[in-house]
């Protein structure tokens, strides 16, 4: 099981950003999928979940309305848009699947929105 996220850089506040998770060793659409984010000093937190073929999904109460978690299937691959960025943002943005009670991270790609 892999998951290599990518998309991060830097970006002004209010600026758009979106991130890619590629999957590979496992049945993609098998299982749900989340990102997750760590802001130095602070503890890792839940950004958004999405089910396996896409019809839950939640979202932490810090971006609802501006992030947007979706999933394409077809090339093992998951999304992350996020829109109207804030300093608060900035972070090492992980992707993260559940296979067989085991849990697979990425390596992380640090977003950061500064002017």
């Amino acid at each position: 099981v892999q998951v290599v996220e990518s998309g991060g850089g830097l970006v002004q506040p209010g600026g758009s950003l979106r991130l890619s998770c590629a999957a590979s060793g496992f049945t993609f659409s098998s299982y749900g999928m989340s990102w997750h984010r760590q802001a130095p000093g602070k503890e890792r937190e839940l950004v958004a979940a999405i089910s396996n073929v896409g019809g839950l999904r939640n979202y932490a109460d810090s971006v609802k309305g501006r992030f947007t978690i979706s999933r394409d299937n077809a090339n093992n691959t998951l999304y992350l848009q996020m829109n109207s960025l804030k300093p608060e943002d900035t972070a090492v943005y992980y992707c993260k699947t559940q296979v067989r009670g085991l849990d697979y991270w990425g390596q992380g790609t640090q977003v950061t929105v500064s002017s």
